[in-house]
């Protein structure tokens, strides 16, 4: 999408996070195809909020003959790090994003495929023999690590497939292993579109909502002198606008009462059907209600309803992904944006 500022005021519904935390968002996207050439996108209409995304395609089958393809959602790749966080919505679960698919309105049962890897090496075999789940942040993977046999532990260790935990209080007979590999999980099943026929395919999930508790490239009354502003700016496409709002709400102390959301959609992994462009191609973007900021990039992005923004194009061909930068009221004391 051709490279546009809106900047409007939002409100969501996420908890503050505490001081000096922070996580990171987890991209995810849309569909694949492992047929290209006879099947094109008709439409996708793309729904994003910090509550839920929701996807609507229509296919069409180009050609006189049925055509059987794989469809597959690959979920973002999860890292084990105690140092970093990532924003999981149901941490405890495989289906950590709830992903959920309907086909021509009727759900679908699609099949999950998980595989983790250690310094580039699959170790599913030696998870499943010491019965340890796949998840790296799941509790019941941590219970397991802690039940391993000595020898198992230390050569796992030296495999970098755990290490210690920071927390650990160092001793030898105290030692607390910590998951440091990688999930990557895809959900995926059998299609077929009939010939010279529409197949409606629809799918939501969660999204994985990163943020810090402060905003990290404003302090001291002014924008920082560094790559994170610069990153931001770019990846954000924050306008002038925006940034006077942000240093109005700072006017008082210094300090913007904000903190941030960052969402992320992988939209350059689509184009993988007949002539790799969308028909039509629809993005609204749910604000909520207008007390925080919003800073993202579109093109001809209109409002459509008092919470809602939209952008449409023709025959459009996904280059850039959507990154979304929302700034929520820490207090109620905030006002709002122009």
């Amino acid at each position: 999408m051709l490279r546009y500022v809106l900047t409007v005021a939002l409100a969501l519904s996420a908890t503050p996070a505490l001081a000096n935390d922070s996580t990171a968002e987890l991209g995810t996207g849309g569909l694949i195809l492992s047929r290209s050439d006879a099947v094109a996108m008709q439409s996708e209409d793309l729904f994003i909020s910090p509550e839920k995304v929701t996807v609507d395609y229509v296919f069409h089958n180009n050609t006189d003959k049925d055509v059987n393809a794989i469809v597959a959602f690959p979920l973002p790749d999860i890292e084990g790090d105690p140092e970093e966080m990532p924003a999981i919505p149901e941490n405890q679960s495989d289906n950590f994003l709830g992903f959920e698919v309907t086909i021509d309105g009727a759900p679908a049962k699609p099949q999950l495929e998980q595989k983790v890897f250690a310094v580039g090496i699959d170790i599913g075999a030696d998870l499943k023999a010491q019965n340890v789940p796949f998840n790296p942040f799941g509790d019941a993977a941590k219970a397991a690590l802690a039940k391993l046999p000595k020898a198992v532990a230390e050569d796992w260790e030296n495999r970098g497939i755990i290490i210690e935990d920071p927390g650990s209080d160092g001793t030898e007979a105290n030692k607390v292993y910590t998951p440091w590999w990688q999930l990557r999980s895809t959900y995926w099943w059998r299609s077929t579109f009939p010939a010279n026929k529409d197949v409606h395919v629809s799918h939501r999930y969660k999204p994985s909502v990163g943020g810090t508790s402060s905003v990290s490239f404003f302090y001291d009354g002014k924008f920082s002198e560094g790559s994170q502003y610069t990153s931001y700016k770019t990846r954000f496409c924050m306008d002038d606008g925006f940034e006077n709002a942000v240093r109005q709400a700072a006017k008082a102390d210094g300090y913007p009462h904000f903190y941030e959301n960052r969402i992320q959609y992988i939209l350059t992994t689509g184009g993988n059907w007949a002539n790799g462009s969308i028909g039509k191609f629809k993005l609204t973007v749910d604000k909520g209600n207008p007390k925080a900021l919003i800073s993202f990039c579109g093109d001809n992005v209109k409002k459509v309803g008092p919470t809602t923004f939209d952008t449409t194009a023709k025959d459009f061909y996904p280059e850039h992904n959507i990154d979304i930068l929302l700034l929520v009221p820490s207090d109620d004391g905030a006002g709002e944006a122009n």
